[in-house]
């Protein structure tokens, strides 16, 4: 597979989970599958371009699916976009061009997450007091786009704000927001039990697994 091909590929799958709302949450593989059927290859055909766009940062892969990284991902997406490589094929499926046509309606929202995403290292989250407003932000945002009623899933809003902070950052910075009286974190249990999405909850020395967070008034 040549290079250009490889790059053309990459975008498409991009692209295609993008369109599945991979930036919000977790796509199945059967799910990309469908999209990335091909001469008859399936996305399992893709693995190593998979795997790349993984180290890149662009994606992330679990056992289950995938997901597009908000940062990251969308500013190697418009690059791929903006190549002059991405071109359509003979017979280009209909989710091609209208996923097209959406990106071109958004495309001020999905540059200006990219531009964020350009700047990523600058942007580093290096304090509690920046992670805490980050957080709140992505809280606001998840409750009102998908209706939680005030219960957001943690697993959730460590994978909408990324590499921006570490693993260890993210719950230490969230365990103090808890006692600050900020946020309180809740037990109960995810709805599919995915072991990805609990290993991105947090487990408190105390209380044990906590899967949701909820703000409390101020």
């Amino acid at each position: 597979m040549t290079s250009q091909n490889t790059a053309l590929i990459s975008t498409r799958l991009l692209l295609a989970l993008w369109d599945l709302g991979g930036t919000q949450q977790e796509v199945k593989k059967g799910q990309l599958s469908d999209r990335m059927k091909s001469k008859g290859k399936n996305v399992a055909g893709y693995l190593d371009i998979l795997e790349e766009l993984q180290k890149q940062g662009a994606i992330a892969i679990s056992k289950k699916g995938y997901s597009l990284t908000s940062g990251k991902g969308l500013e190697v997406l418009g690059e791929g976009l903006r190549s002059g490589n991405f071109k359509f094929e003979t017979n280009v499926g209909y989710w091609l061009a209208n996923a097209l046509v959406k990106w071109i309606s958004q495309i001020d929202v999905a540059v200006s997450s990219a531009d964020v995403a350009v700047k990523g290292k600058s942007r580093a989250i290096a304090s509690y007091d920046e992670f805490k407003s980050v957080a709140l932000e992505v809280y606001d945002k998840l409750n009102q786009n998908y209706n939680l009623d005030d219960l957001v899933p943690i697993y959730r809003i460590r994978r909408e704000i990324g590499d921006r902070v570490s693993r260890e950052d993210f719950n230490e910075w969230l365990m103090e927001m808890q006692e600050k009286d900020i946020l309180q974190l809740q037990g109960g249990s995810l709805s599919d039990s995915d072991p990805d999405k609990l290993e991105d909850s947090i487990t408190t020395p105390v209380s044990g697994l906590r899967c949701y967070a909820k703000l409390l008034n101020s």
